[in-house]
């Protein structure tokens, strides 16, 4: 089964207390994309970036097996850059720098090839352009949404409008909190359940997920790592693997969307492991594999 993903394509700028990177490749489309193609081929890509994108980063999205043939290409402009600065705890960031460039005016054209796409997976753009997306594409069988705390503050009645469109909405815990303005998560799941959405989840970060799925609840824990470089992007590629393990199998039952949460926290340990993309290049699917067998192993008990 193949994927459609929607979301930003950028330039970053990164610095972390364990280094910095310049110009790497960043956006939430390229994390879901290239964490994708490793489960289901074609991935299907819907982004806009400027004259000054990089030629390497086409290469590799190429060689990755995304196909490009939604990504818009304006070469009289400059491609979205972001510049951030990470805490020694790595989950509190600050914003150097923020250039929409041409990303500002992003008007998502689905190409006719694109609109029957099973599968989808929305980056956290504007809940508006999600709804556009959506409006272009024929009865998919599963679309993931994703938000962030700027599109709560700021447009929240358009993300209420597009919520109920989405089969799956992922959010992290402070963005839980912010929708429901409630700080327990089990009363912000059912409150934003009842706003639409049908399946939730809810990431934590280092202390895993929790998905909630008609009257069941699944509780995943977080892959233990020694060294975290960059969580740019593993929201981004939590996202993808669940919907890619889902588009893989082509199975939305309980069971297989419990499997499909740890596949996501699989990827994002991945992720976060180097600076950019790095840490999704040189993978396969056997050490994919690997570590979810591993996260199996730290969850199972015996009566």
């Amino acid at each position: 089964m193949s994927i459609l993903v929607v979301g930003s394509v950028a330039i970053d700028d990164i610095e972390t207390p364990f280094g910095t990177a310049k110009d790497v490749l960043g956006g939430s489309a390229v994390y879901i994309a290239v964490a994708a193609s490793y489960f289901t081929t074609p991935v299907r890509l819907v982004g806009v970036v400027g004259g000054d994108y990089p030629q390497h980063a086409i290469d590799f999205l190429n060689d990755r097996g995304v196909d490009l043939t939604g990504l818009e290409v304006v070469k009289e402009a400059k491609t979205f850059r972001w510049s951030g600065r990470y805490h020694y705890d790595l989950n509190n960031r600050d914003t150097l720098s923020l250039n929409l460039n041409v990303f500002e005016k992003f008007d998502p054209k689905i190409p006719d090839s694109y609109k029957k796409t099973k599968y989808i997976c929305l980056g956290n753009i504007d809940p508006t352009l999600q709804r556009r997306v959506l409006e272009q594409v024929e009865k998919p069988t599963l679309v993931v949404g994703d938000t962030m705390n700027f599109w709560i503050d700021t447009k929240k009645e358009e993300l209420l409008k597009v919520l109920p469109s989405f089969d799956v909405f992922i959010l992290n815990d402070s963005e839980a909190r912010l929708l429901s303005n409630d700080p327990n998560l089990l009363r912000a799941a059912k409150k934003i359940r009842a706003m639409g959405a049908k399946t939730l989840i809810i990431k934590k970060g280092e202390h895993g997920a929790l998905l909630f799925h008609e009257d069941h609840i699944f509780s995943a824990p977080a892959y233990p790592l020694e060294d975290i470089f960059d969580p740019t992007g593993a929201g981004d590629t939590f996202a993808s693997g669940f919907t890619a393990w889902l588009a893989k199998t082509d199975d939305l039952s309980f069971e297989n969307m419990k499997r499909a949460v740890i596949y996501g926290s699989t990827m994002a340990s991945f992720c976060v492991e180097k600076v950019s993309v790095d840490g999704l290049r040189d993978l396969s699917y056997l050490k994919i594999q690997d570590r979810f067998r591993e996260f199996k192993t730290l969850s199972r008990f015996d009566e």
